[in-house]
């Protein structure tokens, strides 16, 4: 449920003294919606596994979920959770896939190890590799060829009608200043979104400014104190997995440069879950009004 949470954050700093009161807004699974078909589908495929990223909730808005049979730890869909697992993080096992008897496995760009897909073809496995997305504008061709790949053309068409007819949002008035960070705290990564992030595209389509993609050139960046602190970003936006790992908003804030952000002063934090942000897939449309619900809530 969508919740604004008010969170206190107390630091015994001297033993009396207390840190700011966060104002931060989590956007889960459960407050988006999927565009879904509702007429059955007949598939060419009928045993798939996906280990493309946001491929399974096309596959799943093409009304194909009893054909997936495999996915990968990116695609944690609640409503996929009775799907096995066939990766150890984000390595394909190709004897856990090969033991499925799969008719299809669906790939894309960043899928590995490729000595791993190779193993798969060579057990007489059809590999087909869909093109990554990266922007709204690379989400039709996405699910078109998701379509082709499991033999749905025509009804891919009618989802990219339906999703191009729901990316139609209301810009925000006052064009918030946000930066996206990706944090993996176990693994000491710390990231700041530029050009090409996936995220700007989403920022930009509800008016608000993504500081890192105009200042920076690469998609993504070591996050610095002294970038942070010169982008200065009223907004920061992580996935909830990330913000967990590096100890919650407490944690954020102690990282280099967000605490003398203005975003870091007022605690205006947002974080959505990892299935959301960067999947671009039937959820989009959804999780762009939420997001633009969140701004005017923590950037008001």
């Amino acid at each position: 449920m969508r919740k604004v949470a008010l969170i206190a954050l107390v630091a015994l700093l001297t033993g009396c003294s207390q840190s700011p009161v966060a104002s931060t807004y989590t956007i889960s699974q459960d407050d988006v919606r999927s565009i879904s078909l509702t007429a059955p589908t007949a598939f060419s495929a009928q045993r798939v596994v996906v280990l493309a990223n946001g491929v399974a909730e096309i596959i799943q808005a093409l009304n194909g979920q009893s054909i997936m049979v495999g996915r990968d730890i990116s695609s944690t869909e609640d409503s996929l959770s009775d799907i096995p697992i066939v990766t150890s993080g984000h390595q394909v096992l190709p004897e856990k896939i090969i033991a499925l008897k799969p008719d299809l496995v669906i790939v894309d760009a960043s899928t590995g190890p490729k000595a791993a897909i190779e193993s798969i073809k060579a057990a007489g496995i059809t590999v087909t590799e869909t093109p990554e997305s990266w922007s709204l504008k690379d989400l039709p061709i996405k699910v078109r060829a998701v379509g082709r790949a499991v033999g749905a053309v025509q009804q891919a068409e009618q989802l990219v009608r339906e999703l191009n007819q729901s990316l139609k949002v209301s810009a925000l008035k006052n064009s918030p200043r946000v930066a996206f960070l990706y944090l993996r705290g176990t693994s000491s990564v710390y990231l700041i979104g530029g050009a090409g992030s996936g995220a700007d595209s989403l920022f930009k389509a509800i008016g608000a400014i993504d500081v890192g993609a105009q200042a920076l050139d690469r998609p993504f960046n070591t996050l610095t104190a002294e970038s942070l602190a010169t982008l200065n970003p009223d907004v920061i936006v992580v996935m909830s997995k990330g913000l967990e790992s590096v100890g919650g908003v407490e944690g954020l804030l102690k990282l280099p440069g967000v605490s003398q952000t203005a975003a870091g002063k007022n605690s205006a934090i947002i974080d959505v879950d990892d299935s959301l942000l960067l999947s671009f897939g039937p959820r989009t449309p959804s999780l762009i009004e939420a997001l633009a619900v969140a701004f005017s809530k923590v950037a008001p």
